[in-house]
């Protein structure tokens, strides 16, 4: 795989409440059926696990659901990008823990919820995963979306020794009354900020 020029590498938060949409969808960072299969030309069947939940059942691109996240997201980029060959010519995303965990009664349990082990066990496979991507793309710039993939973007790529950019943008996520105020024109203005807007627009 070549490298993009100077790309962009956005690091979704992985784990939370409502990003298990995605995973039950089409497995794409920050999944909104409608803008995935019409803007980013996914298509395709999802296979469904040998053991599903049958409060968590896959139904791919055929998922009623919106993820609110995913919308903002992948909306956003289709405005100033028009084309997703644009956005992807500097640009990836990447999920730092693309796993799904549910109870038995399918309550979503998001990383802080497993046993301390557990959990530094899983986010060092994560943080190895994101430094593999980093290398092999060649990224110059990090911007995680949401707090918790700025932190750790900074963690792994520190103790790996790799000198990239780490920045940050606010999450597009309904539980964050901010980003409910304009999402878009805030990480408009951020990513202006940071110098990268030139990379996504025509």
């Amino acid at each position: 795989m070549n490298s993009c020029e100077a790309p962009i590498n956005f690091l979704e938060e992985g784990g939370l409440a409502e990003q298990f949409l995605h995973i039950e969808r089409e497995q794409v960072p920050f999944g909104a059926v409608q803008l995935v299969r019409d803007w980013l030309q996914v298509s395709g069947q999802v296979s469904r696990p040998a053991c599903e939940h049958p409060k968590r059942p896959i139904h791919g691109l055929e998922c009623p659901r919106m993820e609110v996240s995913g919308a903002r997201f992948w909306g956003f980029f289709r405005s100033v990008c028009t084309r997703p060959e644009k956005f992807f010519q500097h640009c990836f995303v990447h999920n730092h823990c693309p796993l799904l965990f549910v109870s038995q009664s399918g309550r979503n349990l998001t990383p802080a919820d497993l046993p301390a082990v557990q959990r530094e066990q899983l986010l060092q496979i994560c943080d190895d995963a994101l430094c593999e991507a980093v290398k092999l793309l060649g990224v110059a710039t990090v911007v995680g979306v949401g707090r918790f993939a700025e932190q750790r973007a900074h963690k792994a790529l520190s103790v790996a020794g790799i000198s990239v950019r780490v920045e940050g943008v606010m999450h597009p996520s309904p539980r964050n009354p901010k980003a409910n105020k304009g999402w878009d024109a805030i990480i408009r203005a951020k990513l202006e900020e940071l110098g990268l807007m030139a990379l996504i627009t025509d």
